[in-house]
């Protein structure tokens, strides 16, 4: 599948080079108006017309093979994996691989949520430093 993937990932950046070349090789519009008055429009690679029509047509079927290589790599990177695996992430980790913290005898059950054994009370702090009360 890594083949695949590197190959549609290859068509892509070639045709998104090519298609940048194509445009920055093509006229703006505003360049037909002074080749209507003879202005270099003869001295051209491709004539005064000739390559508005190839250039753009070029950069269509580029732009067709950049999207259809797009939603290929979509579909590529979307791909489940192949190992069987059941349930979440959470379920499948061990137990064991969660570390009990330092102080905590596993064994004691903890107590409800949102009540305080008396152990667990906090002691109030001491003011540390010049601080006005």
């Amino acid at each position: 599948m890594t083949l695949l993937h590197n190959i549609v990932l290859l068509v892509q950046i070639l045709s998104a080079l090519g298609m940048i070349g194509l445009v920055l090789v093509q006229h703006g519009k505003g360049a037909d108006m002074g080749a209507a008055f003879g202005s270099g429009g003869s001295g051209s690679l491709f004539g005064a017309t000739g390559g508005a029509n190839f250039l753009s047509r070029a950069t269509a079927v580029l732009a067709t093979v950049f999207f259809l290589s797009t939603l290929g790599l979509a579909y590529l990177g979307s791909a489940r994996p192949e190992a069987p695996s059941t349930g979440s992430v959470l379920e499948r980790t061990a137990p064991s691989s969660v570390p009990t913290p330092v102080g905590v005898d596993p064994a004691v059950p903890a107590p409800a949520a949102g009540v305080l054994s008396p152990a667990a009370t906090p002691e109030p702090k001491a003011p540390v430093g010049n601080i006005p009360r």
